[in-house]
């Protein structure tokens, strides 16, 4: 793969053959931000457990302390007082059947969270399809199905984010933009970072966090320590 000369350029302020702290790394990562926009820092773990075995998946949801920079867009699929209450909160989009029927029958998606309320899942359930492989689809683990509709929405416009493995046994979460500069990053890494230890399954065996790595969005990645993040 060709990469851009500036792209090279920053390239050449990391040192391959070395494992970085979060802090050195999260400095490196918004010195090699050169895009003309503000580009978002991501965080990608592998882990050492197999996300084939139900008794090893890993996923949560956490407040970032510095919030994600990004401007989320919240749909509450809810009703009666319900409904008020997410208006309230702040919420972009509210509604019950005829939402679930824009989804369906119009290919609607401009939304990031959906938040829904336990009551309404059976109805929410019939987007499940068109939902799942986008990832949006509510879970109570996320936060996304919750019975205080006006608390989770207030926690996803704060910043709240969902860490969740992949099939490659990957965790991959943005945690800010290049502009939050280094320590707030650095703040947010290792919220998310404890996190993901915390939630380690009892069936894991072995190293837990096999590698970690931080990134811009255009900038070169940087290879962390696993022996010393989420500490």
């Amino acid at each position: 793969m060709k990469h851009g000369k500036k792209y090279v350029d920053s390239a050449k302020l990391i040192d391959k053959t070395k494992l970085y702290d979060a802090d050195e790394a999260l400095d490196l990562c918004v010195k090699t931000a050169t895009a003309k926009f503000d580009e978002t820092v991501e965080v990608h773990v592998k882990l050492g457990v197999d996300s084939r075995h139900a008794d090893q998946q890993v996923r949560g949801a956490i407040v970032l302390p510095n919030g994600t920079g990004k401007n989320i867009r919240v749909l509450a699929i809810c009703k009666g007082d319900n409904t008020k209450l997410a208006q309230e909160a702040g919420v972009d989009f509210v509604g019950a059947e005829e939402m679930v029927a824009k989804i369906q029958n119009e290919g609607w998606m401009d939304f990031d969270v959906l938040i829904t309320t336990p009551d309404m899942m059976a109805l929410v359930g019939r987007l499940g399809k068109v939902l799942g492989p986008r990832g949006l689809m509510p879970n109570p683990k996320a936060g996304t199905v919750a019975p205080d509709i006006a608390k989770a929405i207030r926690e996803a416009k704060s910043g709240k984010i969902e860490y969740r493995l992949d099939k490659t046994n990957i965790i991959h979460c943005m945690i800010g933009k290049v502009s939050f500069g280094k320590d707030k990053l650095v703040e947010n890494f290792d919220a998310l970072l404890s996190a993901i230890v915390k939630a380690k399954p009892a069936a894991a065996k072995g190293q837990y966090i096999r590698s970690c790595v931080v990134s811009s969005t255009m900038g070169p990645g940087i290879a962390l320590n696993p022996n010393k993040v989420g500490l």
